[in-house]
């Protein structure tokens, strides 16, 4: 019986081989200032003063996303478990969500000498690519870091 509760659970998992050691992924994740960079899937902004980051078990989080049309998409959870600089995990909704229904992301970075794998795991919200939806823009927001990274290497 667990196994059929498990396996219907909405979940997805994207995993990324990034350009960068895992100390830089690390700071991707936990730095309000890069946050503001790439928490956003393309053609979509942060602004930096809607990024709040508490890296700490127990500690919360705030940003908000802006579409181009103007939409606004808050969005707050509280973080878990902060294990520098392997693993994050934490909630991830509506600021007014129950944080013990919230979605949970768990973020893994591997180690791969100058590089860095990342396991992104979502429980709480069926996605999958093409999705045009959390899957899709997670997976455009990972291409942004992405493009942050390479600029920043040619800098």
């Amino acid at each position: 019986m667990p196994e059929q509760t498990a396996s219907a659970t909405k979940q997805f998992t994207i995993t990324r081989i990034f350009d960068a050691p895992r100390d830089v992924i690390w700071r991707a994740w936990t730095d309000p200032g890069e946050a503001a960079a790439w928490w956003h899937p393309a053609g979509v902004v942060t602004p930096r003063e809607s990024v709040e980051l508490d890296v700490r078990p127990g500690g919360r989080y705030r940003y908000t996303m802006i579409a181009p049309d103007g939409s606004e998409y808050p969005t707050a959870g509280v973080y878990r478990e902060v294990v520098e600089p392997e693993r994050l995990v934490f909630t991830w909704g509506d600021p007014d969500d129950d944080d013990e229904l919230a979605p949970l992301i768990t973020v893994t970075l591997a180690a791969l000498g100058e590089r860095t794998e990342m396991t992104f795991h979502l429980v709480g919200i069926a996605g999958a690519p093409g999705d045009d939806n959390v899957y899709d823009g997670w997976a455009s927001a990972f291409d942004v870091l992405d493009e942050r990274l390479a600029s920043a290497d040619g800098a």
